[in-house]
């Protein structure tokens, strides 16, 4: 009886054994499988980290600098010519439109037994000067001078050149007259009230300053002929050569400098144009002459402000006269000298 019990005893002692072994296999995880996903998850964070660090690489990095505002280009805003859609006039003004200057006689190489080269100042504050400031529209757009000579360039009838060089060797672009004419625009700092209306954070932005043109700034202009006394028709020829408006330059407390030219242009390119375009007659309105007319019958006032007499060193007047009534007076000399020329050829 005791050795069943004591076999009894072992069975069940085994039994459980066997039992608890089978527990611990069933619980025990699978390292290989831990193992393979640990590496796959330690890989794909490889991954992305090295992805990453690629599209950074590749990116650009951001500029942080505000970007400067473009200046806009100087521009004289000349408004565009409108004709007349019927006769504004009440006779028909046909003459006009079928001007054609006169051709300048010839002068022969060897006739010119005399000739001197002079400039000339037109102040257009004169009496005699007034029709340059005339202001009316017209079929060919506005009548003041200066408007007619910007038209004609604008519009490529003529060409306009550097004012550095009265010889007409170096043409110049419009552009380049408007910013003679009016300056380059200039960038300044304001303050941003659309960001900040109270000023309170003390934002800035950048601002573009263009000055606006005015033709009633244009006060002067300059005038290069030459004067040829003829032998075969014993007679004094002047020939214009060339005319330039000029701007004024002012000191710092607004008062007058200097005169400085904008361009040059050939004048007997200009011969044309100014056939089409009348000049104002306060007298009689209906009896106007042209520009061209003007010019040739010398109907205007000025002061000779430059010459080739006695003048080795092709200075102005005013560099070697400093005082403006000597200097008027001197012009007025170099007059008298090309007079008495011709004067002294006739006896009597």
């Amino acid at each position: 009886m005791k050795n069943r019990i004591i076999k009894l005893c072992l069975l069940l002692t085994v039994l459980a054994l066997g039992t608890a072994t089978v527990d611990a296999q069933t619980k025990k995880p699978n390292r290989s499988k831990t193992v393979r996903k640990t590496t796959a998850k330690k890989g794909g964070t490889s991954n992305r980290t090295n992805n990453a660090a690629n599209t950074a690489a590749l990116t650009p990095p951001k500029d942080t600098v505000k970007p400067q505002m473009v200046l806009p280009d100087a521009d004289l805003k000349i408004p565009p010519i409108k004709k007349s859609l019927r006769n504004d006039n009440a006779i028909e003004r046909n003459l006009v439109k079928d001007r054609i200057p006169l051709a300048y006689e010839n002068l022969r190489e060897d006739d010119a037994v005399y000739m001197q080269r002079v400039w000339r100042e037109i102040d257009i504050h004169e009496k005699m000067n007034l029709p340059f400031t005339y202001k009316a529209d017209g079929d060919h757009g506005n009548q003041r001078f200066i408007m007619i000579l910007l038209n004609a360039i604008k519009n490529d009838s003529i060409t306009a050149f550097s004012p550095e060089d009265d010889r007409f060797t170096t043409p110049i672009t419009f552009k380049e007259i408007a910013e003679g004419m009016v300056g380059k625009p200039k960038l300044i700092q304001v303050p941003d009230l659309t960001n900040d209306p109270d000023g309170s954070k003390g934002l800035m932005k950048d601002t573009a300053i263009i000055d606006e043109f005015n033709p009633d700034k244009v006060e002067r202009y300059w005038i290069k002929e030459d004067v040829v006394f003829d032998k075969e028709a014993s007679r004094l020829f002047t020939r214009i050569l060339g005319i330039a408006p000029l701007k004024t330059i002012l000191n710092d407390d607004g008062s007058f400098r200097a005169v400085s030219p904008v361009f040059w242009v050939y004048y007997p390119d200009l011969r044309p144009i100014f056939a089409k375009n009348e000049v104002y007659n306060g007298r009689n309105y209906g009896a106007r002459m042209s520009w061209e007319e003007l010019f040739e019958s010398r109907m205007f006032a000025s002061r000779i402000i430059k010459s080739t007499i006695n003048n080795p060193n092709d200075l102005f007047i005013s560099s070697y006269v400093k005082d403006p009534i000597l200097a008027l007076l001197e012009g007025d000399n170099v007059k008298e000298k090309i007079f008495n020329y011709e004067q002294d050829l006739w006896s009597y």
